[in-house]
């Protein structure tokens, strides 16, 4: 099981996400030009009659008139702070105090914006000026509370007791007070407090807000409701109270009442970031994660540290299938807040969706000692073992999670799997089939469970569940193609085909079934039908990437490498900004050798994503193979850096270290990978062959017999043994690993290394005997078939190896090495079928050194030197120390009459290479030009 419930995440976050009260924004207009204290005059009055955007207007004309006017810039201050626009309010009231305003006046309003802004140090720094006796009881709650918010609660207690003394039913101190019960974990003080702020002041909205926040934590949500109403009762410019409410409804799931209720906040203070934040919540929470990522980006921009924020950010991105980012985010909200269990486990969704399982179970593991209860944390811990392969721990994850939520589907479902993979079928079938009837509104169960017969190869079964899907949904093709795959597996070719057509009667364009429908025409041995179906999607539509990816396929199953490439780069050319058909591109030319083609195209991609992880990879590979191994271990330590977790990216580096030969660099990343994932086995792989390069045999030996045992299920650890042992000349050995090896997984490359390995020992005819009973087993086996052809060609028997290569061409027609083989075959039996071949093989590949030089040799046999000379020429300049490429190009250019430069290069090639097979020719061939 894969996929992560993410609507679990985004039910539960409103619980999580508090808003911080962050407010910007402001208007500025013109006037005509009157008087400055006619203009505050007309600002105040304005302010009084709550137009508060003409009396910051007013304000900002008598400003341009007298800049240090110090009343102007307390009532802008004044403004701001009650609008919502803390930065702005900070500003004027700090240069209204410098401009020599009474502190007393200005300083309580100083605080709470100050306050606000959460920069309670500097509050208490500011109003510490003020005496003690002159403290009015405002600036001193202010004080209080900047005390408790940094944890210093015994001065915060002090100040409102004093309070206390002066104005016993202070409803702020009493509020300062229950707080402060909150923070010493008295919850009976706290609420005495609360209840005694309101019985003496029964219409203070404060005290109110207060106790709705109580309730609210209490998770007494109607009660909670109920007090955020009287709050606003009593003062409908409770900006908070709507944002705290809205947040309630959210979580309840009434979104028409949190719209209304955040519409309210909105029309007190626009561009407050609490109605930002809470917007997003409410968008999240819908489904519309775009457009709640956009306004969690609008208040990262001017307040990055809004961990609500940052959480819901890495929500959406998550829900997205942005990871990275998504992981990048959690990340930061965790090191503020390690202990947020949400948080927690959506991370440990990211990780497992993302591939990370050890990272994944690391964080786990703390947390599921703390938390026993939680059946979402042992759902999730569940999905982790699965991921690990160690299916036991999942079920029995699994199985507690289950005990808590019996009636939960998911669960069930996933359940259904891991006993799935525990070999328990019918347990699975039955956790499957009880999760499809408690959760009849969702098909994956169903899905999941028609899937299951189908691994079973219980296809009617399979048939009967996907028909009562169909059932319910008739006009959705995915039941369609499915009903078609399980025909497949019934070999049932003519209903398959039905299926996949009724698909398509629905959905035109529905790829999955289009290609399903090629699949059969090429099983049909009909691949122009199959060509033709994604041909006729691009005249529909000439930038799918889809059916031109899938024509390369086409093309390239074929042997048709050059439109296979045609497709790969139109696919490429005509969606210029996509990244994935141009990595795609640029990996082919790679593999075609087109090394600088491939170079050229990495580096225009990464000069449009250069933090794309893919990227980072595609460029590093295409500047290890031009040989810049510096440039590709730079873009492995970016792609390290964007992926910090990444043990693939520490391999990597691992690997061009070595190729640097700096093994002890190598060394240091392949220890750092295995720390992040202790089980990989492409790092264990790796460490064997350096361990094998530094001779250090027993190392080397140790690492083996660790991959045989944490990995026993593959045969790699027994092969790497059999390799190592042939390294030490004992087939006798090797022979024994080779044949574990086999009987875990047989394959073509272990019948390889067995008949390489029993003809060693002297069993020629059983190695025989054993490959080409495979080969009669798997006839289509091209790579068996291509060593043998080799073998036969190695010992001479031209014969054979052509017969061989011949088969291989059945099945490929224009396999390259393969066209080009058999021209070298024919030319030794100057057989004229030599030329078509080579011509064959050089549309394949024109810039094959090999088949350049095969093609031009031929040419030069038949004594057609014009034509030859260009292809030899360009043959040596690709391959400069392929001696046997050296002396053709150094005979053809005696043949066209260049004996200087023929010359030169047999005097080079005679003194590099002494034991070139054709080393008398090329002596006589020099005395000829000397």
């Amino acid at each position: 099981m894969r996929s992560i419930n993410i609507s679990i995440f985004r039910k539960n976050l409103f619980t999580i996400l508090i808003p911080i009260l962050l407010i910007s924004g402001s208007l500025v207009a013109c006037s005509e030009a009157k008087d400055t204290q006619v203009l505050i005059s007309e600002a105040t009055q304005y302010q009084q009659s709550g137009n508060d955007k003409a009396a910051i207007i007013q304000l900002k004309n008598a400003l341009q008139q007298d800049p240090d006017n110090s009343e102007a810039r307390y009532l802008l201050g004044t403004i701001y702070n009650q609008t919502g626009d803390h930065k702005a309010a900070e500003k004027e009231l700090s240069r209204a105090l410098r401009l020599g305003s009474d502190p007393g006046k200005v300083l309580p309003d100083l605080g709470k914006v100050l306050f606000n802004l959460g920069e309670f140090q500097q509050l208490l720094d500011k109003t510490e000026m003020l005496s003690a006796t002159n403290n009015p009881t405002e600036l001193l709650l202010l004080r209080g509370n900047a005390f408790l918010a940094l944890g210093k609660y015994q001065d915060a207690r002090n100040v409102f007791e004093q309070i206390l003394k002066k104005e016993p039913d202070s409803p702020g101190a009493l509020i300062g007070l229950a707080n402060y019960s909150l923070s010493e974990k008295n919850p009976e003080m706290t609420i005495k407090f609360s209840e005694q702020a309101i019985t003496k002041n029964p219409d203070n909205a404060d005290a109110w807000f207060f106790k709705a926040d109580l309730l609210r934590a209490q998770g007494k949500i109607e009660q909670a409701l109920a007090a955020y109403n009287q709050v606003i009762q009593l003062e409908p410019g409770y900006f908070s109270a709507y944002i705290n409410r809205a947040i309630i409804e959210i979580g309840t799931r009434e979104f028409d009442a949190a719209a209304k209720s955040i519409d309210a906040a909105r029309k007190i203070s626009s561009n407050a970031l609490s109605v930002i934040y809470t917007q997003a919540l409410l968008d999240f929470s819908q489904g519309r994660q775009s457009d709640a990522l956009a306004s969690t980006q609008q208040i990262l921009n001017v307040a990055p540290e809004h961990l609500p924020s940052i959480l819901l950010a890495g929500a959406a991105q998550f829900s997205l299938g942005s990871l990275l980012q998504a992981e990048q985010y959690l990340e930061k909200y965790l090191k503020r807040i390690p202990g947020n269990l949400y948080a927690r486990k959506l991370m440990v969704a990211i990780l497992l969706k993302s591939n990370q399982t050890q990272q994944a179970i690391n964080i786990l593991t703390p947390t599921l000692d703390i938390v026993q209860e939680d059946p979402q944390l042992l759902a999730l811990a569940g999905e982790a073992y699965m991921q690990a392969k160690d299916f036991t721990k999942a079920t029995a994850y699994l199985e507690k999670a289950n005990e808590l939520a019996p009636d939960n589907a998911t669960l069930h479902t996933a359940l259904g799997m891991s006993k799935l993979a525990l070999g328990d079928s019918n347990h699975a079938i039955a956790e499957l089939e009880l999760a499809k009837n408690l959760d009849t509104a969702s098909p994956r169960a169903a899905i999941l469970l028609t899937l299951t017969h189908l691994r079973l190869k219980e296809f009617d079964k399979a048939l009967s569940t996907v028909k009562v899907l169909e059932k319910e949904e008739p006009d959705n093709p995915l039941y369609k193609n499915l009903k078609g795959g399980i025909y497949l597996g019934k070999q049932d070719f003519s209903n398959a085909r039905i299926s996949f057509n009724r698909a398509l009667s629905i959905q035109s364009d529905y790829f999955p079934a289009i290609k399903n429908l090629a699949r059969l025409d090429i099983q049909e041995k009909n691949p122009d039908a199959a060509k033709k179906r994604f041909e006729a999607i691009l005249k529909k539509d000439e930038k799918n990437i889809q059916a031109m990816n899938a024509l390369a396929d086409l093309a390239q199953s074929q042997g048709n490498i050059n439109e296979a490439t045609n497709w790969l780069e139109l696919a490429s050319s005509k969606n210029p900004n996509a990244m994935e058909p141009a990595i795609q591109l640029a990996t082919h030319y790679l593999h075609l050798g087109e090394k600088k083609k491939s170079l050229t195209l990495a580096q225009k991609l990464y000069g449009t994503y250069p933090n794309q992880p893919s990227v980072l990879e595609t460029l590093g590979q295409a500047q290890f193979a031009n040989g810049n191994q510096s440039a590709a271990l730079e873009s492995y330590e970016r792609l390290a850096v964007n992926l910090p977790k990444s043990a693939a990216a520490q391999l990597k580096i691992a690997t061009i270290h070595a190729a640097m030969q700096n093994q002890s660099a190598a060394s240091i990343a392949l220890k750092k990978a295995l720390k992040m994932q202790p089980d990989y086995l492409d790092a264990q792989v790796l460490q064997f062959r350096l361990a094998v390069q530094n001779k250090n045999e027993n190392e080397a030996f140790s690492i083996s017999q660790k991959i045989q045992k944490e990995h026993n299920q593959l045969p790699i650890g027994y092969i790497l043994e059999g390799d190592l042992l042939m390294g030490q000349k004992k087939p006798e050995r090797a022979l024994k690993a080779y044949e574990q090896a086999f009987l875990i997984a047989p394959s073509s490359p272990l019948i390889v290394k067995l008949h390489a390995t029993l003809s060693q020992t002297g069993k020629e005819k059983e190695a025989n005997s054993r490959l080409n009973q495979w080969l009669n087993k798997y006839p289509g086996d091209s790579i068996a078939r291509l060593y043998l052809a080799e073998n036969y060609l190695e010992k001479q028997q031209f014969d054979a190896a052509v017969q061989e290569y011949q088969s291989i061409l059945k099945q490929y027609p224009e396999h390259t090495s393969t066209l080009n083989n058999l021209a070298w075959l024919y030319q030794q039996e100057k057989d004229p079928r030599a030329l078509a071949y080579a011509e064959r093989a050089y549309k394949q590949a024109p810039n094959s050194p090999a088949i350049l030089d095969t093609l031009g040799w031929i040419l030069v046999g038949e004594g057609n030197i014009t034509r030859a000379l260009p292809l030899l020429e360009k043959a040596a300049f690709l391959a400069p120390e392929a001696s046997e490429i050296q002396y053709h190009h150094a005979f053809g250019l005696v043949k066209s009459g260049d004996r200087t430069k023929a010359r030169d290069i047999l005097e080079k090639l005679l003194v590099s290479d002494k034991n070139f097979p054709r080393f008398n020719d090329a002596q006589a061939l020099l005395k000829q030009v000397q």
